[in-house]
């Protein structure tokens, strides 16, 4: 992934746009030799594009540029129901060419008008959920979830779960110490996913949780702990039950979930990072044994933790 365009029309939602060029467009790294992209804004005619908060753009590039694009990202518009047909041809190109495509909030309905969401998970905004639905039946449609993936074609539910799946999409392809530290560089959390390979569930929330915030920073540095219900309820001063209900109103998932994410997560880095056996990196972030290290990887990750070590360390993500 070298080249991103990101396609802006009238009525593009500035904080969308911004997102993106927050991850995508930054010039240089001083501070870490993650890739620079060779990043383009383009519009379906080049010239002002009208913007809805009180200030336009000056778009110079057209939709030709994003032709061999190997990301092309769909910035969301306020007036989503008038889907622009360059633009859904431009979409169904690039699908057919296998680029990365990534829609998050309302940009989600142009690529139900490309016909792209036909048989596929996806997402939008909460608000707008009913009307993708009722608009491209034959896309299922995920409505509490921040994004899914779903082949090469992602959605995000809008706003800040668009850095989600970016920095999803930055992981996925230059590995998590790349995800991690262009995150720094933001000042937001670094990429959460979970669930299974074919799509993401929930992104997994950041310590600031409101009562068990000091528990989750707890559970980061302990990871090599027995971080069963029982334990993590008596640390907290609750029943279990009490404590499972709490943990799923306050971060979205179960205590073994959100557990296994972080393990799995801490394993990745180790991966990349070191060259400890398997079996180490397993007993160092918790489970136990090489095996529990295979299943829970391969099952979240898709690729064994060998074959992850292998294409983060020697430069097969790069190539």
């Amino acid at each position: 992934m070298r080249k991103v365009a990101v396609v802006v029309q009238d009525g593009v939602e500035p904080f969308g746009l911004g997102a993106m060029c927050e991850v995508w467009a930054e010039p240089y790294h001083a501070e870490d030799d993650n890739p620079v992209f060779d990043f383009h804004i383009v519009a379906p005619r080049p010239g002002r594009v009208r913007g809805p908060s009180g200030f336009d753009l000056f778009v110079e590039e057209g939709l030709e540029v994003a032709e061999d694009a190997d990301l092309v990202c769909i910035s969301p518009k306020r007036d989503f129901r008038e889907p622009s047909p360059e633009v859904v041809a431009l979409l169904q190109r690039a699908d057919a060419r296998g680029a990365h495509i990534f829609a998050h909030c309302t940009a989600a309905f142009l690529l139900g008008e490309a016909g792209l969401l036909d048989g596929r998970h996806c997402t939008t905004h909460w608000r707008h959920v009913p009307d993708l639905i009722e608009a491209y039946p034959q896309a299922h449609v995920d409505a509490d979830v921040l994004y899914v993936q779903e082949g090469n074609i992602v959605t995000g539910a809008g706003s800040a779960a668009g850095l989600d799946a970016a920095l999803h999409l930055m992981r996925q392809q230059f590995g998590a110490r790349v995800a991690a530290s262009t995150a720094r560089r933001m000042v937001v959390p670094p990429h959460r996913d979970g669930g299974q390979a074919q799509f993401i569930v929930r992104a997994v929330p950041d310590c600031t949780a409101e009562t068990l915030g000091p528990l989750l920073t707890w559970i980061l540095d302990n990871l090599s702990e027995d971080l069963d219900v029982d334990s993590l309820a008596r640390r907290s001063h609750m029943s279990a039950r009490t404590f499972a209900r709490r943990f799923r109103d306050e971060t979205g998932t179960t205590p073994h979930a959100w557990v296994t994410a972080q393990r799995v997560m801490a394993a990745e880095e180790l991966l990349e990072q070191t060259d400890h056996p398997v079996e180490w990196i397993a007993s160092e972030v918790g489970f136990g044994n090489a095996g529990m290290l295979r299943h829970h990887f391969a099952r979240s990750r898709g690729v064994s933790p060998q074959r992850y070590r292998r294409i983060f360390n020697s430069g097969e993500a790069t190539a």
